[in-house]
């Protein structure tokens, strides 16, 4: 395989999953009656531009079907994160009536919800008709189409050039990563600005986050690999924040690289010669990832195995895609995990990909009382521990499996 930006060739693993099928692949009752589509889960390592990425199994439209169930606004924390967002870029870029704001991967209409209430102008291109649809009903414009160079040269042709553009927890998402940077370049007006948000690769692979990979992230991303790729595609870094959403973050800043006139902030260098430190720049930076994820997986099933034994019950909070690789890779099957909650009803009464067990409402957890509740959206951990209190009036535990598996 060659590498999606700079076409090399791809030779050092970073992890193999094994296989398991797309992790938002919800089942319904009569698709139980069928067989799934599975797909290898291999990571490599591009040692030119240091791009690290999935192997190429599956393609976009059969990872982000119409009914995909991943729905934003059900996180209160990343709701209160994107209110805080509008209002930093408000403020800092001075936008207002007479600006022009277009999130890329609107999703449920979750941030120009935000933007809509200031009365600012705002689109939304959103490619999944479940979500499209969400964020209509929120009265927010949608296209509702994949992002390229293409899509937005059409959408400049009609005088809909950007101010602002967001794209969060998107970049990693796109097979055509230079196609799809190439399109923020052309959207951009002249003095426009883009913001990405997406998990830091240093974060993940440091602190042993490997359930944060599955089918749907294609790239897995440092800034020292997106600087090069966004230079490549006319886009020009010029600042990034740290963020400790989805297990640590960066959003990153960048103009058109023909006119931008923002300077490039101690940052940028700051986060890069962090990542060279680490080693992120070398091979020996990725050994090792693999033995990390084997120990977890072993320790979850271990855990779930002796619960058995003793006559525990375990239920999971959190249809996430996270879970489903942690059980995918681990064989979990609800002989050893009861049901998953989510409170997203398109996910209940569903079956999880792969491991196939139920998704319920809430309400399991007080009919069933479970022994302990693991919690899959670790990186929302405070949010449902606080949210899941009155578990412990019957003395259950919280537990979660990553970065290792800790009761609570």
């Amino acid at each position: 395989m060659k590498c999606r930006h700079c076409q090399s060739e791809l030779t050092v693993s970073l992890i193999d999953l094994i296989t398991s099928p797309p992790s938002n692949a919800y089942l319904n009752q009569q698709e139980l009656q069928a067989t799934e589509k599975y797909f290898p889960l291999r990571v490599l390592v591009c040692t030119d531009c240091w791009l690290v990425q999935t192997e190429d199994y599956a393609g976009a439209d059969e990872l982000f079907s119409s009914d995909y169930a991943y729905f934003s606004a059900f996180s209160s924390s990343w709701l209160k994160h994107s209110e805080q967002y509008v209002t930093n870029m408000v403020d800092r870029f001075d936008l207002d009536e007479q600006s022009y704001v277009v999130e890329v991967a609107a999703n449920d209409g979750y941030l120009l919800q935000y933007v809509k209430a200031r009365g600012i102008p705002c689109l939304g291109i959103e490619p999944t008709t479940s979500t499209a649809d969400a964020a209509r009903k929120k009265g927010i414009e949608i296209i509702e189409a994949f992002f390229g160079v293409e899509l937005a040269n059409k959408m400049v042709e009609q005088g809909e050039q950007a101010d602002l553009t967001a794209a969060n927890n998107v970049l990693a998402h796109v097979p055509d990563i230079n196609d799809f940077v190439g399109g923020f370049a052309a959207l951009l007006k002249p003095t426009g600005v883009s913001t990405f948000e997406f998990p830091h690769l240093l974060r993940l692979v440091s602190e042993n986050q490997f359930d944060t990979i599955y089918h749907e992230h294609y790239s897995y991303l440092s800034l020292t690999a997106v600087k090069k790729i966004f230079e490549s595609n006319g886009l020009n870094v010029f600042d990034v924040e740290t963020l400790p959403t989805h297990g640590g973050s960066l959003r990153v800043y960048a103009q058109r690289t023909d006119t931008g006139s923002h300077q490039t902030s101690d940052n940028v260098i700051k986060i890069l010669d962090q990542e060279e430190s680490a080693g992120m720049n070398s091979v020996d930076f990725y050994a090792g990832f693999q033995a990390k994820a084997d120990r977890v997986k072993n320790d979850f099933l271990s855990f779930l195995i002796e619960a058995k034994r003793t006559g525990k019950t375990v239920a999971g909070y959190g249809a996430a895609a996270k879970g489903n690789t942690l059980m995918n890779y681990a064989g979990v099957r609800q002989d050893l995990l009861s049901y998953v909650v989510d409170l997203n009803p398109a996910k209940q009464d569903k079956f999880l990909p792969g491991s196939r067990i139920p998704i319920v409402g809430e309400e399991y957890i007080r009919k069933t009382q479970p022994d302990y509740v693991v919690i899959f959206p670790w990186n929302l951990r405070l949010e449902v521990v606080e949210q899941l209190s009155y578990i412990r009036e019957w003395g259950a535990k919280f537990v979660v499996a990553v970065p290792e598996l800790e009761v609570l």
